[in-house]
């Protein structure tokens, strides 16, 4: 803990269980705030106030037009931070800004305002060993006196941080999850882009799933309900019963997660795994040994088995994760805390506040 921390600050630390945080707001002490007006961004600031004050008429209250990132800090062994590749999740708020008619934020912006947000907020960042990390929300929301559906006359970019654990609990434990009939996007709609409505309406089934004691629902396309798409808010993925091929789904209302793509690379290059984005049918689920969801905020969740009408197929185990999700995790944790060699680009490192 720094000489520069304040009294009320120690008492909140104090009262985090480094080892055994959830996935639960915290507050922390500054976030980043730019506005865009008149056509161009201002130079953002960092601000203790973690209440932002709308107009009654913003698109982002009415129209939804708004959409956010999730990327993670990491300390490493030896006391330095890295941020996992936090580009690719800058070209992804760029796209969802273009589907929704938002002013776009740069690389440089959008990097340097993440690493502003872990500095201030250094002390957060959960220690090398636990498990934790620290997780960044940047979003961008249209803001402003409107009515009309049209695109905002002003936008606000923010990012903030909370310390984190493990998105579902039990980390690497296999837990299980249960087709929906609801649909999570259109096709040809908002799937692709990171944007609240589609999490909204994924609220229902994932509260209909959890009181049937299961992790999350599967969705499957909405064209033909046959095939997988997603996992709750993660993406999926499969290993086949040779345990020689990765498999993702592929379609234009997945959103394209960071994660999976760094996993099919790693799958690859690290484990000399074939890899293919395609069609994973639902009556085809014993083509495979091991399944998994993952996503920033998920990382790795193995998926013990998947209940679909009255089937429920079981892969490797509903107790173990299988092999290959193993070394998944393995070799894309130790990257992301620096035990691991990382591939060109993926890391960024954050210089500590305290030098």
């Amino acid at each position: 803990m720094s000489e520069n921390t304040r009294p009320e600050q120690a008492k909140k630390l104090a009262d985090i269980d480094w080892n055994n945080l959830g996935f639960s707001y915290i507050r922390t002490d500054l976030r980043y705030l730019a506005h865009w007006k008149d056509g161009e961004w201002d130079g953002g600031t960092l601000t203790e106030d973690n209440m932002i004050h709308l107009a009654e008429g913003s698109t982002a209250i009415h129209y939804g037009q708004q959409c956010f990132e999730g990327l993670k800090a990491y300390r490493c062994a030896d006391g330095t931070i890295n941020l996992f590749r936090p580009d690719q999740n800058a070209a992804r708020m760029r796209a969802s800004c273009r589907r929704l008619l938002m002013p776009e934020i740069s690389d440089e912006m959008f990097i340097d305002a993440c690493k502003q947000v872990v500095q201030a907020n250094e002390h957060f960042l959960p220690p090398y060993g636990t498990g934790g990390s620290l997780y960044l929300r940047p979003f961008v929301i249209g803001v402003g006196d409107n009515i009309g559906v049209r695109t905002a006359p002003e936008f606000i970019f923010s990012v903030f941080c909370v310390p984190v654990g493990p998105y579902f609990k039990g980390g690497l434990t296999p837990t299980n999850f249960i087709t929906s009939g609801y649909d999570r996007a259109a096709p040809n709609g908002t799937g692709a882009a990171k944007v609240g409505g589609n999490y909204a309406a994924s609220l229902l089934p994932g509260y209909e799933a959890k009181k049937r004691d299961f992790a999350d629902v599967v969705y499957l396309d909405p064209a033909t309900h046959t095939k997988i798409e997603e996992a709750g808010a993660a993406n999926f993925f499969a290993i086949t019963k040779d345990g020689k091929k990765l498999v993702t789904p592929k379609s234009p209302s997945i959103l394209p997660s960071i994660t999976k793509y760094s996993l099919l690379w790693l799958a690859e290059h690290r484990l000399g795994l074939e890899v293919e984005e395609g069609d994973i049918r639902i009556d085809e689920l014993d083509h495979f040994s091991e399944a998994g969801a993952c996503g920033t905020a998920a990382v790795i969740t193995p998926i013990g088995g998947i209940q679909h009408g009255d089937d429920f197929h079981v892969f490797h185990s509903e107790s173990e994760p299988g092999p290959v999700t193993r070394q998944l995790y393995d070799e894309l944790v130790g990257i992301q805390y620096g035990d691991r060699e990382a591939p060109e680009g993926w890391i960024v490192k954050v210089e500590s506040a305290g030098g």
